[in-house]
């Protein structure tokens, strides 16, 4: 068995030439096409880090500045509103209105906490304690004592106290 000799024949010799000049030729278009494509998406994935790196760079800064500033609200807090809650054990049998009245009394009294620095009031809570302690209320015509159960201090500070019989 013998393998014709076609490649002595113009028309098959064309025919290979035509076949591999084209090869080249789709292969040079193909390397061209692979290479302006790529070329684009590496210039927009270059686009893209650099925005992100400013935006990344923006993001920082104002978290930054974000903190800074709620550190500088925290310093400056002041007293908005001062609550007193007395707390009326059965022993004393004080009337509602009363204790209502003397809350409202010591609200008033308290009055001075209002628009003062958080770390103020904070540091003179013992002067705060010791002046409500110290104070002699009559409730229906008897004296009562305060005894100071709980102080919280935040812009709203709340005051729990129990009432005592004055000895």
């Amino acid at each position: 068995m013998r393998i014709p000799p076609f490649y002595r024949l113009p028309s098959f010799q064309r025919f290979f030439a035509g076949a591999v000049i084209g090869g080249i030729v789709s292969w040079m278009i193909f390397i061209f096409m692979y290479g302006s494509m790529h070329e684009k998406q590496t210039q927009k994935i270059l686009d893209q880090q650099t925005q992100l790196d400013k935006l990344t760079s923006t993001l920082s800064y104002l978290q930054e500045e974000n903190k800074e500033l709620n550190e500088e609200n925290e310093d400056e807090l002041t007293i908005q509103e001062v609550r007193v809650k007395i707390l009326n054990p059965t022993k004393t049998k004080v009337e509602l209105l009363s204790l209502h009245r003397a809350e409202e009394t010591l609200s008033q009294d308290l009055r001075s906490l209002l628009n003062q620095n958080l770390e103020t009031a904070h540091d003179n809570k013992e002067l705060i304690k010791k002046i409500i302690e110290n104070k002699t209320i009559k409730l229906n015509d008897k004296p009562f004592r305060l005894e100071v159960k709980e102080i919280y201090f935040y812009t709203t500070t709340d005051l729990t106290l129990a009432l005592k019989y004055e000895e």
